[in-house]
């Protein structure tokens, strides 16, 4: 066989019939022979279109409500035979089977199915069986047979039909996208059966399936390639199954609208700043650097959150990543233009805002949609990967009307507010954390220290007279009383921390005697 691979005939089997009158008539005009399927097959003959049906080239009639008709070897002969190998060609000869140049066929829609809410029998009849068949043994057919999986191919198809066929390279590319489209639908399938029928919130076998949408300039350091892929959907990510066809979630996801070309670091800080910010229902801030907050803050309005947020250490959000949870100003834009930003993140932009930051060259300026909460964590370990359920805000903990009083007289409406937004915002600094608030913002970081006694010492010192009448979060409780003290000398009026030291009682004792609130909320977050 001669490398470009004329199209003499062609099967058709697809779920998504989108466009396929117009492909087939594009195959007809070539004088390419169409046969075809139930449903497919119908829709091609009310069309007007000359088509034969499987089961007259099989001399069986599909049966079973269709769960069995291209299962034969007149179709899967006709799609696997060799034809460069002179025994496949006597082969076909003497069965009397006609090979296939062509397969067009897309598969169940499983996943949408699953998304929809469908009983667990509809989400089984969804399972495709004939159609991977198909395509599998297409794909590994290759030097014989080109296999198209998607509407986004068509095109190249009818470019392929003027050219008077497919180069072997062109089928090569073809058969990849085919194997991968088949192992991400037997990864959704058998990830939804873990979840269905294993009975372990963490099955004994897990899988996800990731496409690259980008190749990076390099990784978080110039010698290191990188590339970032998007998740594809699966049952072990429920959240992505909300999304439309074709919608990429998060950051992966996300519209670049002016600015430089993404960096690895650059998603890593953004995804930082993006999870952060969605920690809250108000409008809010959270700038990053090094994916710990330079600052966070709530406000009566996004611009307010954002300059309340820079407050808190305006020498490290020099070059930092912003993300906000509402669509940006001309207000906003105003305040950013002036500062040194390498990424800002937000769900949409006011025309005058967008015109405004675009004048900014490097700013990467990103359209996001809203934060998918809940997706389950991975973190890769040599040899393995660690499986988390994703760490929220939404303990029984986390609610300020479930704290524990453990010292100290209870604090004011306003100041439990600010208590609160403390909790949550320490969420999102690298333990050990410490997260100094006043008026909705951070106005002290401590982060990423080996002992919390730093961590304290650095949040007081970066809240400098700040720190006077702030209330602070801990991520987690304190071993020692040493790191409370610190707090308190730096002027600290109140203390939220999980609580569950056996030494509580040192800290308690400590916050007694100093007239300092001190709550245990009995959850702790823990950021590594």
């Amino acid at each position: 066989m001669s490398e470009l691979l004329p199209i003499r005939r062609a099967l058709i089997s697809v779920y998504d019939k989108t466009d396929l009158i117009d492909l087939a008539q594009a195959l007809v005009d070539a004088g390419v022979e169409l046969v075809s399927t139930g449903s497919t097959a119908a829709k091609l003959t009310e069309a007007g279109l000359p088509v034969t049906r499987v089961e007259d080239v099989t001399g069986f009639p599909e049966c079973f409500d269709g769960r069995v008709k291209t299962l034969h070897p007149r179709i899967h002969g006709g799609l696997l035979a060799d034809r460069r190998l002179e025994s496949h060609r006597n082969q076909l000869d003497e069965l009397e089977i006609k090979p296939f140049d062509l397969l067009v066929s897309n598969l169940y829609p499983f996943t949408a199915t699953v998304a929809s809410g469908a009983s667990e029998a509809e989400a089984i009849e969804q399972i495709d069986i004939g159609g991977p068949a198909m395509v599998r043994a297409s794909a590994k057919n290759h030097p014989s047979v080109a296999v198209i999986t998607s509407v986004s191919q068509y095109g190249q198809l009818k470019e392929a039909l003027k050219a008077g066929g497919f180069t072997l390279e062109q089928r090569q590319m073809l058969a990849l996208e085919a194997f991968r489209e088949t192992a991400a639908y037997d990864i959704a399938v058998a990830n939804w059966m873990a979840t269905r029928f294993d009975g372990e919130h963490f099955p004994g076998w897990y899988a996800a399936s990731f496409r690259r949408e980008n190749t990076l300039r390099y990784g978080e350091n110039s010698h290191q390639g990188a590339a970032l892929y998007s998740q594809e959907k699966s049952a072990f990510a429920p959240s992505l199954l909300s999304l439309p066809d074709g919608e990429l979630a998060g950051i992966a996801g996300a519209q670049q609208l002016g600015g430089k070309e993404m960096s690895y670091n650059n998603y890593v800080d953004g995804e930082a700043a993006y999870r952060a910010c969605y920690d809250f229902d108000q409008p809010a801030c959270a700038i990053i650097k090094h994916a710990n907050p330079c600052g966070i803050a709530v406000g009566s309005d996004i611009a307010t959150a954002h300059r309340l947020a820079h407050e808190c250490d305006p020498v490290s959000a020099y070059g930092g990543v912003i993300s906000v949870n509402r669509p940006v100003t001309l207000e906003l834009a105003q305040q950013v233009k002036p500062i040194f930003t390498e990424v800002i993140i937000a769900p949409e932009y006011e025309p005058e805002a967008l015109e405004l930051l675009q004048t900014k060259k490097n700013l990467r300026i990103l359209v996001a949609p809203a934060y998918l909460k809940g997706q389950a964590q991975l973190r890769q370990i040599t040899g393995g990967v660690l499986l988390q359920d994703a760490d929220l805000v939404d303990a029984e903990g986390d609610n300020p009307a479930n704290w524990k009083l453990a010292a100290g007289s209870a604090v004011s409406a306003e100041e439990l507010e600010d208590l609160a937004f403390a909790w949550k915002a320490c969420r999102s600094v690298k333990s050990n954390a410490i997260l100094l608030a006043k008026g909705g913002a951070s106005v002290g970081v401590g982060m990423g220290q080996v002992n919390r006694v730093d961590s304290c010492r650095l949040a007081v010192e970066r809240a400098g007279e700040r720190s006077v009448g702030s209330l602070a979060a801990s991520d987690a409780f304190f071993p020692f009383s040493d790191g409370p003290q610190i707090l308190i000398d730096g002027g600290v009026k109140a203390i939220v921390e999980p609580g569950g030291s056996i030494r509580d009682q040192e800290t308690i004792d400590l916050c007694e005697a100093k007239g300092v609130a001190l709550y245990f909320t009995g959850t702790r977050h823990f950021f590594h």
